[in-house]
This record gives C-alpha cells, sequence and structure tokens, in this order.
C-alpha cells in the first residue's frame, strides 16, 4: 500500500497535464475546448510494420521502455525534453539487447487516475489528442513504439480502450493497463487496490485482436501491471489472442531482494498466454539500496521481455 499513496499523491500534483483533470484535487475542472482541431498522426512506419521492421515482436525484439505523463516528472521520464529522453532511451535499450533488437518504448499515460470525482465522478482525467500526437510523432522520429497506458480510476476499462481506438488502429501503437488505478464504485484511488480479472484482460485482448485483423496491423503489444497477487484474479482466463503480444509487468518495488520475491511470486503461474516484464522505479527503488542493473535484470528466470523505468 506504501506504493499506491506514494504515487497517488505524486499524481495529484501533477494531473493539471490531462485535459479534463483539475490542478487541485478540490478546484473545478477546466472546460474542454471543443473547437480545438483533432491532430492529424505523423506518417506511420513503412508498409504498415513495426518501427524497426517485421510484424512480430518476439522473439526478434527486446522491448525497454520508460513511462510518463506530461509535467509530472514524478510519474517517470516522459515528462518533458522528449527528444533527450529518447536518446537515453536508445542508449539504455542497448544495454539490454541479450541476443536480440532493442525495440526501445514511450509508455504514456493517457488516462491518469485522481483522487477527485470530476464532473463526472469517475476519479480519472485523460489526456488530449493534441498530447498524444506530440508523443506518436517523437516514438515515430525515433522509430519507437508508443504504449497509451490506462489508470481508469472508477470507469469501466474497456470503454476507455474504445475511446483510443483512432490511436491504437496505428501500426505501431499499443495499450498498457495499470489496474491497480481500476477501482469499484464508492472507492477512490489510491485508498484502495484496484482490481481487474483474467477474463476482463482477456476481452480487452479480444478487442485489439480484432483492430488488428481488421486493418491489417503488426503484433500489437498489451501489457498489464501487476503489483500484488491481489490486482489481478484468475490470471489463467487469460488467453491467446491473433496479432496481440500480452505482457505481465511485475511491478515489485524497494530494494532488489524485495523486488526478486515479487518478482518470482508473479511469475511463478504465468498463463500460457502471458509473456513477462519487469518494472524499475528510478526514485522509489534507489530508497532502498542501488538500482538493478541490465546485467540482473536480464538473468532473472524467466527472462523480461519488457523492461520499463518510472
Amino acid at each position: 500500500m506504501r506504493k499506491v499513496c506514494g504515487v497517488l499523491a505524486a499524481v495529484l500534483l501533477s494531473v493539471a497535464a490531462c485535459s479534463d483533470v483539475p490542478a487541485k484535487v478540490d478546484a473545478p475542472a477546466p472546460s474542454p475546448t471543443s473547437a480545438s482541431p483533432t491532430p492529424t498522426p505523423p506518417p506511420p512506419p513503412a508498409d504498415g510494420d513495426l518501427p524497426r521492421g517485421g510484424r512480430v515482436l518476439f522473439p526478434k525484439y527486446q522491448l525497454v521502455g520508460y513511462v510518463g505523463l506530461p509535467g509530472s516528472p514524478a510519474l517517470g521520464p516522459l515528462d518533458r525534453d522528449l527528444d533527450a529522453k529518447a536518446a537515453k532511451l536508445e542508449k539504455l535499450s542497448q544495454a539490454y539487447a541479450g541476443g536480440r533488437t532493442p525495440q526501445p518504448v514511450l509508455e504514456l499515460i493517457a488516462v491518469v487516475a485522481k483522487g477527485s470525482r470530476g464532473k463526472d465522478g469517475m476519479f480519472r482525467g485523460r489526456l488530449d489528442d493534441a498530447a498524444i500526437e506530440r508523443y506518436l510523432a517523437v516514438a515515430r522520429k525515433h522509430k519507437m513504439l508508443l504504449l497509451l497506458d490506462l489508470q481508469p480510476g472508477r470507469a469501466k476499462i474497456l470503454p476507455e480502450v474504445k475511446r483510443l481506438e483512432r490511436w491504437l488502429k496505428e501500426p505501431d501503437v499499443g495499450l498498457a493497463f495499470d489496474p491497480e488505478w481500476a477501482v469499484g464504485p464508492g472507492q477512490v484511488p489510491g485508498r484502495v487496490f484496484g482490481h481487474t480479472t483474467g477474463a476482463e484482460l482477456d476481452s480487452i485482448a479480444s478487442y485489439l485482436s480484432g483492430l488488428v485483423q481488421a486493418n491489417d496491423l503488426p503484433e500489437k503489444p498489451f501489457v498489464f501491471h501487476q503489483l500484488s497477487t491481489r490486482i489481478v484474479s484468475n490470471e489463467q482466463a487469460l488467453t491467446k489472442h491473433p496479432g496481440v503480444v500480452i505482457i505481465k509487468s511485475v511491478d515489485g518495488i524497494g530494494a532488489a531482494e524485495d523486488k526478486l520475491k515479487t518478482w518470482t511470486k508473479l511469475t511463478a503461474k504465468l498463463a500460457p498466454a502471458v509473456h513477462p516484464g519487469f518494472k524499475l522505479f528510478y526514485e522509489e527503488d534507489t530508497r532502498h539500496g542501488p538500482l538493478m542493473t541490465p546485467t540482473q535484470v536480464l538473468a532473472l528466470e524467466p527472462r523480461p521481455e519488457f523492461v520499463v523505468y518510472e
């Protein structure tokens, strides 16, 4: 619960970057600008391939990512100076090659949980299309994947996913879901752990698979983050879907030995459809010791196929 409360405090200080999130918890949310034109994304990779070629992610590629929200350094490196951060990520990803081709990933928090109700009572804010387009432009400039990360608050997750369909139809845009921030009626993000089920995750994967097949897209990553066993129930209900690569990011926090315990617990019974991923925290982890090195991370069993830094 320590991580939940700490991250929530950062969210509440940072949510002004979202189009319908108040700058202060109790302040009225600004009105959306309905007259703003919908931005057109820059051209996708040639031939509808993945950014660095081909249409299949694994085993060719090793995914390495930064996560973040515009103007919110507490939520990860992708808060500003995106070209500079992309250059750092490119260098970092080379340290994770390990016989594979590095594929850097920008994981943008497109829906962020918040501690106040908002106009619709859903305890979440949404990043506007113009911001998503800016991140997609940077991703394409550097031949990186873009992941849209969702922290839905009280909102139902599948409608939040479908709202982003215009972006998810792009060949280089994937999805991430952080169910720690998906709470039920009467609950407030950060006061309790959110929760999802294997069946709910499977419904998201099924929807993404439909987009991939209908639009002749390359494989699309679908990442779900997990900090504790209580956050995902009946993971075995999550099945394989054509064109979708499902990844569990194990988000254990603290000293290396604590992260390894969480890793062992959460990868002991991976569903057959799920690939392993691992998350490191620049601030929270280093309060307890040195940050794990790429060599240490690659030595984990099973090997993490997506490594993301917050």
